[in-house]
């Protein structure tokens, strides 16, 4: 099943572009690792959330975190509260959902559409002429039996 860790840090004002500097280098090649993603929470704090194959491998992973972490441990202020420079938590998924994805608007039925207009429009001027044939006869056949143009 799914696990995730996730590990809180505050960066030292002095380390922050070291501190990301060694996160945009590293390859996350931990066995079992799906996705790393760090974000940045506040001023100067950050959060690492870990998605795994499972529990069992991200705890067999923890010694390479613990060196991955060691390489810039020393751009890290303590948290306070007996916890160190980090606060971490893991556990596995209880829960996953993913939001529907929306569908983003086909740009080829809008092309299909202002393609429609013009055939419409020539449609109905073809139109036209026929109706005007038609009025046309009409006013002849009138003027014809009469001999007057109004009627």
């Amino acid at each position: 099943m799914t696990a995730f860790n996730v590990v809180r840090f505050r960066v030292r004002p002095e380390g922050e572009e070291a501190f990301l500097a060694a996160h945009r280098n590293m390859k996350p090649d931990f066995e079992g690792i799906r996705r790393f993603t760090l974000f940045k929470t506040g001023d100067r704090t950050y959060c690492i959330i870990g998605e795994w194959e499972s529990f069992d491998r991200l705890a067999s992973a923890r010694p390479q975190m613990i060196g991955l972490l060691d390489r810039f441990r020393q751009h890290l202020e303590d948290l306070g509260g007996g916890l160190g420079v980090t606060d971490p938590i893991s556990g596995p998924a209880v829960i996953d959902k993913m939001a529907k994805q929306k569908r983003a608007a086909k740009p080829k039925a809008k092309k299909a559409a202002k393609r429609a207009k013009p055939a419409k429009k020539v449609a109905a001027k073809k139109k036209a002429p026929a109706k005007a044939k038609k009025k046309a006869k009409r006013g002849t056949s009138r003027n014809r039996a009469c001999g007057h143009s109004r009627c």
